[in-house]
């Protein structure tokens, strides 16, 4: 039986909350939402449960997204058939990732310019790290650092180009009012910023 779950007209992050909530006790599910960024949002928390994901666009703007797990049947939370893998166990790794978080613009306090050299050389290092890290997160005035003209945005690109997940929170870039300004990584919600850093290994504040 498919659980329908209906999150049309709710901020982020409660989509995918519910949506994850609702993968964890049933086999099934559907989640109807109504804008793309809460769409990718659930894609992103599917590919991290290994759920099958798939989403199509109905009429008046309503997406309907189809969620299965089908590895192996639920039994409860804890409950894991022989051979099979439980979601939460794919959110960590045993060494943990290495998780930059980038929440201001500047570096350090004292001096903006200083502060403003510091950070671009700081992001431009991060490229020389081996390995690299995991996820970068951008929040408060850190968002401004990836908005088209950043000094730091070649040196975002080529991070994300080497595969590291940048995540640039939503509520920070519509705050600055740069949202469609973000040039490097892709939108993200407070769920996945706390998800992230809560499940890091080492976690870097410059």
């Amino acid at each position: 039986m498919t659980v329908v779950i209906d999150a049309r007209g709710l901020a982020c992050p409660q989509p995918v909350i519910m949506a994850k909530k609702a993968m964890e006790e049933n086999e099934q599910v559907t989640v109807l939402v109504d804008n793309e960024t809460a769409v990718e949002n659930i894609r992103r928390m599917a590919g991290k449960m290994a759920c099958a994901f798939s989403a199509v666009q109905k009429e008046g703007g309503v997406w309907e997204i189809a969620l299965s797990r089908t590895r192996a049947d639920i039994q409860g939370p804890q409950a894991v058939p022989d051979g099979g893998i439980a979601c939460d166990a794919l959110y960590g790794r045993e060494a943990g990732p290495l998780v930059v978080v980038l929440s201001d613009n500047h570096m350090g306090r004292g001096d903006d310019v200083l502060g403003d050299i510091l950070i671009r050389s700081f992001v431009h290092t991060i490229l020389q790290l081996k390995p690299l890290p995991d996820t970068i997160i951008c929040y408060n005035a850190g968002v401004k650092l990836a908005v088209r003209g950043s000094a730091a945005l070649d040196d975002l690109q080529q991070l994300e180009q080497a595969g590291v997940d940048i995540l640039v929170c939503g509520t920070c870039a519509n705050y600055f009012v740069l949202g469609d300004q973000i040039a490097v990584g892709h939108i993200s919600n407070m769920y996945d910023i706390a998800e992230t850093m809560a499940g890091a290994g080492r976690l870097v504040r410059p």
